[in-house]
């Protein structure tokens, strides 16, 4: 491998550098799926007219789509103390290496090593994402509310405005 006998480098990626390529696997493989050869085909007329523009659109297009992706799952990252939980898994696995009686080891099943992980601790995240989704969805539709009225008040104008019209005439 590389970095064989730096001391500095643990044997095992920790759970935060595990989680981080997962990341990048995703984002990589989404950049994939979104090909700029797709994006042209949807958009063939302008294409033909301003490749170039198309290309730069793209690009920004997809640089948006990372970074702001990025900084969602950092968001999730610093909300539910990440970072924290995978160093103090890791540290926890480390100890029980010292440990004579049979520890946690991995299954080999990644999906079930961090769902063994990760359940306890979403449980207790679960009933808090609920409470903020409820406030948000109670945002969501005051604006909609708010929307829909300013939508009548301006029908309301447009009518006084014909009739206005109408009686000049």
């Amino acid at each position: 491998g590389n970095g064989d006998g730096d001391p500095s480098v643990p044997a095992t990626p920790g759970r935060a550098q595990v989680f981080a390529a997962v990341v990048d696997t995703f984002l990589e493989k989404l950049v994939t799926a979104g090909s700029y050869q797709r994006f042209a085909s949807c958009y063939r007329c302008f294409y033909k007219l301003q490749p170039e523009m198309t290309r730069s659109i793209y690009d920004q297009f997809v640089s948006q789509l990372q970074t702001s992706i990025k900084e969602e799952i950092q968001e999730v990252k610093e909300e539910g103390n990440l970072e924290v939980l995978f160093n103090s898994l890791d540290k926890i696995v480390e100890e029980a290496k010292d440990h004579k009686e049979p520890a946690w080891r991995p299954s080999g099943i990644p999906e079930e090593d961090v769902r063994s992980a990760m359940v306890p601790y979403l449980l207790k995240h679960r009933s808090y994402l609920q409470k903020v989704l409820k406030e948000k969805e109670e945002e969501n539709r005051k604006v909609a509310e708010s929307v829909l009225a300013g939508r009548d008040r301006i029908a309301e104008l447009q009518q006084l405005i014909q009739a206005r019209k109408l009686a000049w005439q």
